[in-house]
């Protein structure tokens, strides 16, 4: 899977399980470790438990298992490779706002070449 089609397989099965709010960003200018950063929420520790579940099980069905998953209370970080996957709490979205963080890391990066 090329990391166009991963990120497509990622979104739809993340659609699938009734994930919320999923933002996908493109940081393959900012960082080497993933092309996508692909952020939704859950609205219980069971349902993000259950989307992370999906994911893993689809992605090991097309061929492509996760290289790991990590879990921290009410944060799911699932890693594609290609794509890193954060499935959140909305509590812990709030609190971290990793898009923010991202476009924080790509505005300093544009106006200091």
């Amino acid at each position: 899977m090329n990391s166009q089609e991963l990120q497509q397989f990622t979104l739809e099965a993340l659609d699938e399980l009734k994930a919320q709010a999923i933002q996908c960003l493109d940081v393959r200018d900012l960082t080497s470790i993933t092309d996508s950063m692909i952020i939704c929420e859950g609205t219980s520790q069971r349902h993000i438990k259950s989307i992370a579940n999906h994911l893993v099980e689809q992605a090991k069905k097309n061929d492509h298992p996760p290289l790991g998953v990590e879990w921290e209370g009410g944060w799911i970080l699932v890693d594609l490779g290609d794509a890193v996957v954060h499935i959140m709490m909305p509590e812990q979205r709030e609190f971290y706002q990793l898009e923010k963080l991202w476009t924080a890391v790509e505005s300093a990066r544009a106006s200091n070449p």
